[in-house]
């Protein structure tokens, strides 16, 4: 039975730079990369060197303390380097990719054939499983546990995020295929949540052997954490995984077609992006033909997903593996004139959540902010703030700084498995104590993940 949600708490960061629903595309990118720092708690192993030749779907490194899980290559070519950072920390594989891209060609039984035990295989061998994540911590599933539920969010409510809607749109069967894959791994139910107050596409509401979900509000009502929230909340010891809508007909595919299709669309998007829009590319792409040409200004700052839990990137840099989305917007690295730009001026062109400028009273303007936090660190004082944009029965403050203590016990109490740090991003946006929040709430899961997982 499909339920309702309406949530109170949150807030929708209204900024300039929305992606026009056209979909374009690109010349193919010279240069791809997976970043295993994208996969929080992996060590991975390597499997291929530099200037080995590679396929799509074939095999460049694994999960060193689990082999089963495998990651492949979006792209054939030839590797062109593997990027160390400090401690010999691998950052980035890098691929020269061939200007036509040549695929490791599987033979997959039909799926109604098939066992658990053998889509869970097939999953691990194609090198799918990264798509399939889970909750608690927030890091790729475990294959050897069994999920009470799975999610699937087919909408994102992050500022300027793409509209999933208009990306899976004559997607249908491939979307339908991708659920049916996912029902072989749970005897609990695929939740399914689409935006209460939009027109969810004929993928997402023809879909079958799903519970269909609305949910209502502002950000982070579309944030899979909130939503397991709300819906099938997570206890100590209980497992749920969840899926992108994307991901999900990435795997669609290959069980259609035994290929690692790694093809995707993402939202180019932001102030300083002349003609924002979507651009079909693929997993890992370099940005420079992305942005080139598009962008207005010098002095801004590229990121890899959304103004609240993206990664800033070079423009030379790499789309993270799980973005469906690039920012460009300025940076906030200039000195601002107290009386016009800084702390007394009238604020007629900065948004307010809290009634502080006027603007407010003007509910649909779109800003142009930047990168600026218009101050550093200082004593974690209660606000309330918090409170007001965050829909979970939890005390956020109190979460956070039983985090900072390293109090397990209180972490626990507080409901440190129902979050992940995204779900707390508007929490340090609204932070007037400037703590990085999401990056407390990481090392918080960290802990639990050792001490007790």
């Amino acid at each position: 039975m499909s339920k309702t949600i309406k949530l109170r708490k949150g807030l929708d960061i209204r900024l300039l730079g929305e992606a026009e629903k056209v979909k374009t595309s690109v010349d193919a990118p010279e240069t791809v990369a997976i970043k295993p720092p994208d996969f929080h708690l992996l060590t991975p192993k390597m499997e291929v060197k530099a200037g080995d030749k590679v396929k799509a779907g074939s095999v460049l490194f694994h999960n060193k303390y689990n082999d089963k899980i495998k990651f492949v290559s979006p792209v054939s070519g030839e590797v062109a380097d593997v990027v160390r950072g400090a401690k010999r920390r691998i950052l980035e594989v890098v691929i020269n990719a061939d200007a036509e891209i040549q695929y490791e060609q599987a033979t997959v039984p039909a799926l109604e054939n098939m066992s658990r035990d053998e889509v869970l295989k097939t999953l691990l061998d194609s090198g799918l499983w990264p798509f399939v994540r889970q909750r608690p911590i927030d890091i790729i599933a475990d294959p050897d546990e069994t999920p009470k539920a799975i999610f699937i969010s087919a909408f994102n409510s992050a500022p300027l995020a793409p509209d999933m809607d208009f990306i899976v749109h004559g997607q249908d069967e491939l979307f339908q295929k991708g659920i049916d894959v996912l029902s072989k791994l749970t005897d609990g139910k695929i939740h399914l949540n689409v935006k209460g107050n939009g027109a969810p596409d004929a993928a997402f509401m023809n879909a079958k052997g799903v519970q269909i979900n609305n949910i209502y509000g502002k950000h982070p009502a579309g944030n899979v954490g909130i939503q397991i929230h709300h819906i099938d909340p997570l206890n100590k010891g209980e497992v749920i995984w969840f899926v992108n809508p994307q991901d999900l007909i990435i795997i669609g595919k290959y069980f259609s077609t035994g290929m690692f299709d790694a093809s995707k669309i993402v939202a180019l998007t932001g102030s300083e992006v002349s003609n924002p829009k979507y651009i079909k590319t693929i997993i890992g792409t370099n940005l420079s033909k992305l942005v080139e040409g598009n962008i207005d200004g010098d002095n801004v700052r590229y990121i890899s997903g959304n103004v609240l839990t993206g990664e800033k990137v070079e423009p030379n840099g790499y789309l993270g593996y799980y973005d469906n989305q690039i920012t460009v917007i300025p940076e906030g690295n200039q000195l601002k004139f107290v009386l016009t730009k800084g702390w007394m001026a009238p604020g007629f062109d900065k948004f307010s959540n809290s009634m502080l400028f006027p603007t407010w009273l003007t509910g649909s303007k779109k800003f142009r902010l930047d990168t600026n936090t218009n101050g550093e660190e200082r004593g974690f004082v209660v606000t309330g703030e918090m409170e007001k944009v965050f829909p979970m029965d939890i005390y956020p403050m109190y979460l956070v700084k039983a985090i900072m203590v390293n109090d397990i016990d209180a972490m626990e109490n507080l409901g440190i498995y129902e979050v992940a740090p995204e779900d707390l991003a508007l929490c340090e946006y609204v932070c007037t104590s400037k703590v990085n929040i999401q990056s407390v709430v990481r090392d918080g899961l960290d802990v639990i993940y050792e001490e007790c997982m």
